[in-house]
């Protein structure tokens, strides 16, 4: 059989094509949502080990210019002390006052050099205890924050290995679907589904009014809804509008809540009823 071409559907047929597409993403952000903010969390943990190291990186490569400054200066010292044993030992030779007080100078200037260079030495020494430690700071910071990522990555695992296998089939769902539906009206739908807060782009008329921002609908815009002759966006939300029989949503006709509140309602009823026969049960202890 012959694949049918999208631009040949229906409106009919685009919509109910359409809401199949959105109710395959919702379940897929449903799976995403169990991971919760995990994903965002190793990020920034991965993000902050990376910063760190770089940090170490560059405190170990400012200790190694430290190192370096002082063999230059280690070397400075050992050439300032040659020369004023040399100018020593010419002291005895002199033959006037004048090349006396040269050599006086010059020895002078020397050892203040030596003392200098001692000094730097003394403050590179410092300057690397500092950075010494800092570093061992920030590589502890870096264990803790490995830690940290190795169990959060272990969550995101078990949670994802969990949602796999079933997000996998929603996704190749979605392909198929897309494949149905004509470029520009996925493209719309797509817009309008990123603009949109809940992720829908497509919702059912839910008691007279828009399922999505819940603004009444017009007798004559509903009927035209129901009517699957053209494509109808709320003027308010901007979102596709689709009747809840096209969407194949049960809605009970004397309250007009949809099967599948009816359903949530009682399990929440159940669940508050449970809790409370609980508590009940432990202020009688």
């Amino acid at each position: 059989m012959a694949k049918k071409d999208p631009s040949e559907l229906s409106v009919e047929e685009r919509l109910k094509t359409l809401y199949q597409l959105q109710t395959a993403l919702s379940a897929i952000d449903e799976k995403r949502l169990l991971r919760g903010e995990l994903p965002l969390e190793v990020q920034d943990l991965e993000d902050e080990i990376e910063g760190l190291t770089t940090r170490v990186e560059k405190i170990s490569n400012e200790i190694a210019d430290y190192q370096k400054a002082i063999s230059q200066k280690k070397g400075e010292i050992a050439d300032a002390e040659a020369s004023v044993e040399r100018y020593k030992s010419q002291l005895d030779e002199v033959k006037n006052n004048r090349e006396y007080d040269t050599l006086s100078k010059e020895i002078e200037f020397q050892t203040l050099e030596i003392e200098l260079c001692n000094k730097k030495i003394r403050e590179a020494n410092n300057k690397i205890a500092d950075k010494q430690r800092e570093m061992e700071s920030s590589e502890a910071l870096i264990a803790e924050r490995q830690s940290d990522l190795e169990v959060k990555k272990n969550e995101l695992e078990e949670i994802m290995e969990e949602t796999r296998v079933e997000e996998e089939k929603l996704k190749e769902q979605v392909k198929t679907l897309e494949a149905k539906i004509e470029g520009r009206l996925l493209t719309s739908f797509k817009r309008i589904r990123r603009n949109a807060r809940n992720g829908l782009g497509i919702v059912y008329v839910q008691r007279d009014a828009c399922g999505g921002c819940f603004n009444k609908i017009p007798p004559q815009r509903q009927l035209d809804i129901k009517m699957h002759k053209k494509i109808i966006v709320c003027e308010y939300c901007g979102r596709i509008m689709i009747d809840p029989e096209l969407a194949g949503v049960k809605i009970d006709k004397a309250t007009g809540v949809t099967e599948e509140k009816k359903v949530r309602a009682k399990r929440s009823i159940r669940k508050t009823s449970t809790s409370k026969k609980a508590t009940d049960a432990n202020d009688m202890e």
